[in-house]
């Protein structure tokens, strides 16, 4: 049995969830909100996914749709908020889905949340990998005269194993790492601003405000003709360029992640959650507009592929572009650090209830309590991932060729799509649960009879749209008409245009069911204890009495205020 009297609050709470402290706490409050800020990384998913709000909709689902998106991404935090409040271990989202709807919820939930976090690790450890590569050959001739997708990959295979190596030390190291990160994003970004501001080449001018908030784009190589107005564009075209939002916003579930290494979880990790959305969501949307302003040409951005890189050489000198871009990719480079922490707790959490296959290796601790096993296997598994990112597609034509790499949009769908849905399911349960709830230190008092169902409704609807076709040649021919894009022999279907988001998803989706019924639910019982309570304690109340009876705790757990700001 364990003696409760020497836990400190945060241990007597975890100890009531079932865990013994395994990890080192030594996270503070604000080191807490800096993982998922760097996470998020205006500076990462701003600049990487760009292209999509560019290509899909254009300025104004860049201008205009961030601003609306994030607000609803904003509500899905305030539910992750007062759910990580009452439950602040590392299990996270799967720990809330098993105990708020039970051990099938909790199993899937689990599966989608860890997909998706490494599917995150990947796409930011490729997206480093590219913009160095843009970085060097603004300072290069002949570093720019030798790009490759091989040269990017082996990039972004150095990076992803430096990324381990940092994430093998203390724990207390990956917190000061993202501390400094935090302050990197915001001068960093600041630094940005001022170039793109006043620091302009000859000649460039800045961008009208009309074009900047109504302009149009419809760069998708003939779906609905290519036009920029009538419901095909509006309700097709334009959401998939709201992925440039829903991809950059994401990953702040690292706050719950991180929780049983972090100082008073309780109200420190639901701070950090929807602190690190709210502003992200107002420092991306300054970035991003310091970027539509900076066009010069958008025929030639479109041209270009509707990349960041192309705006920034077209208003900056090769120096200054090339700077822009190097403080870019560091941003990135602590996003990827934050990305494999998160993404190593949660399989550290989850192999610790014995859900995957190899658990006995995953849920091991070093003797710095670091799960090295952990932080291994999701960078090998985030390595495999990418291996399509070989694969160059050109959307253009032979004489005017615009390359990008399908894979690239792919792997940001299966982040976004394993992350959301994972989300909805325990907010789901806990709207569903209503005032059975018992809600912690920071809650949302009645709002979630809104909040909830907005939330989930916001995340499926998006996830449609992320498992769409992109191209007309990656779009089976049934649904040729559908998308109005050319047919035929005008476009014949190629593998290389697929959007294989959903072969993955709904691969995967298969495996677990099949794995379910056939193994799983005969032996998998969910969040499992740690940890033995004196025979007489068994819950809060009675953990508080103890502890009261010691002198520990001048207050019942969970009998504070509401604090939902």
């Amino acid at each position: 049995m364990t003696d409760i009297s020497n836990l400190t609050d945060d241990e007597r709470m975890l100890a009531e969830l079932g865990y013994k402290q395994e990890l080192s706490r030594s996270w503070s409050g604000f080191s807490n909100f800096a993982i998922s800020f760097s996470i998020i990384s205006i500076l990462a998913g701003c600049f990487t996914t760009f292209y999509v709000g560019w290509n899909n909709g254009g300025p104004i689902a860049i201008s205009i749709g961030w601003p609306i998106i994030a607000a609803f991404i904003l509500i899905i935090g305030f539910c992750m908020s007062e759910l990580v409040s009452a439950y602040p271990t590392s299990g996270g989202i799967y720990w809330w889905a098993s105990k708020l709807g039970g051990v099938k919820a909790g199993f899937y939930t689990g599966w989608l949340n860890l997909i998706g976090l490494i599917a995150i690790v990947a796409s930011v450890a490729y997206g480093a990998a590219t913009f160095l590569d843009f970085a060097l050959s603004r300072f290069s001739e002949s570093w720019a005269a030798g790009y490759s997708l091989e040269r990017v990959f082996y990039m972004f295979v150095i990076i992803l194993a430096l990324t381990a190596l940092v994430n093998i030390f203390s724990s207390h190291l990956l917190a000061v790492f993202n501390n400094i990160s935090v302050w990197w994003h915001v001068a960093g970004a600041a630094i940005v601003l001022v170039i793109l501001i006043f620091g302009l080449k000859s000649g460039a001018t800045h961008w009208d405000a009309a074009s900047v908030f109504t302009g149009k784009v419809n760069n998708t190589a003939g779906l609905f003709g290519g036009n920029t107005d009538g419901p095909g564009f509006w309700f097709y075209v334009l959401p998939l360029g709201f992925l440039l939002t829903q991809y950059t916003i994401t990953g702040y579930d690292a706050s719950a992640h991180l929780s049983e290494e972090t100082q008073g979880a309780s109200n420190a990790a639901a701070r950090g959650i929807w602190q690190s959305i709210f502003y992200s969501a107002i420092g991306g949307w300054i970035l991003l507009l310091a970027f539509l302003f900076a066009v010069q040409d958008p025929a030639a951005v479109s041209a270009g592929g509707g990349g960041v890189q192309v705006i920034l050489d077209q208003a900056l000198s090769p120096t200054m572009s090339g700077i822009v871009l190097l403080i870019a990719t560091m941003g990135q480079l602590f996003c990827t650090t934050a990305c494999l922490t998160s993404a190593s707790r949660m399989l550290f959490a989850f192999s610790r209830d014995g859900a995957v296959p190899g658990s006995q290796y995953w849920s091991r601790v070093n003797k710095a309590k670091t799960p090295v096993n952990a932080v291994l296997a999701v960078t090998v598994v985030g390595f495999i991932l990418t291996l399509p990112a070989l694969w160059k597609v050109n959307i253009g034509t032979p004489e005017a060729p615009i390359y990008t790499v399908t894979a690239f949009f792919a792997i940001v769908s299966i982040g976004v799509l394993g992350l959301y849905l994972a989300f909805a399911i325990p907010i789901y349960y806990r709207w569903k649960q209503g005032e059975n709830f018992k809600q912690g230190s920071w809650n949302l008092g009645k709002k979630w009879k809104w909040m909830a169902p907005l939330a989930v409704a916001e995340i499926l609807v998006t996830s449609v749209y992320f498992i769409m076709p992109l191209y007309p040649a990656g779009a089976p021919e049934w649904m040729r008409g559908i998308l109005g894009a050319p047919s035929g022999a005008e476009v014949a279907f190629d593998w290389k245009f697929v959007n294989y988001a959903p072969l993955v998803l709904g691969g995967l989706l298969i495996a677990l069911w099949a794995f379910w019924h056939l193994s799983a639910k005969k032996w998998f019982t969910g969040p499992k204890h740690t940890i033995d309570l004196p025979e007489n304690i068994s819950s809060a109340d009675e953990i508080y009495l103890e502890h009261h009876e010691h002198g520990f705790l001048d207050h019942k757990p969970g009998e504070h205020e509401s604090q939902s700001e």
